[in-house]
């Protein structure tokens, strides 16, 4: 009797579980898989998540001039309901497009950011270029969920991956 109580209470988690759309490609030479999000498009810009066998690439795409990141430039994730911020540095190379990378090794154990990002709400994100100007990108409800459930999902799938 008390499976069949607490198969009836974890029901509802099985049935709002989201389907994951990931795009899966495998390289022909090397043969290994690489998952993506897509771009998830934001006012400002987009974003999209990577991973393959050794890392998880967060990459942010920002709109307008003279947006330019090196790996001294910095950004300032701040999630709902926490008065606290998380920073990180620019993983990957000197840009003048306005590209950001979060860049993290694909282990076991998910690094506080990508555990942050599944699990709360990014409300915005302020990112410091190499000319310590900023730029402050918001988030609407339909992206920060997107980016909640989708980061779920890539991470863990992710995990799959390692070898």
């Amino acid at each position: 009797m008390k499976q069949v109580l607490v198969f009836v209470f974890l029901l509802p988690l099985f049935l709002a579980a989201q389907d994951c759309k990931l795009s899966k490609e495998t390289d022909p030479y090397t043969k290994e898989t690489k998952l993506s999000t897509g771009f998830i498009f934001f006012d400002g810009g987009s974003v999209t998540i990577d991973a393959d066998s050794k890392e998880i690439d967060v990459l942010f795409s920002i709109e307008g001039v003279d947006k330019c990141f090196d790996n001294n430039s910095m950004a300032a994730i701040f999630f709902e309901g926490t008065k606290t911020k998380m920073t990180s540095r620019n993983g990957g190379t000197m840009n003048c497009e306005g590209l950001f990378h979060f860049v993290f090794k694909n282990t076991s154990l998910t690094p506080a950011v990508l555990q942050k990002m599944m699990t709360l709400k990014i409300t915005h994100i302020i990112f410091t270029g190499n000319n310590k100007k900023e730029t402050k990108v918001t988030f609407g409800p339909t992206e920060q969920q997107a980016l909640m459930v989708l980061t779920t999902c890539l991470v863990n799938e992710a995990k799959t991956l390692i070898k």
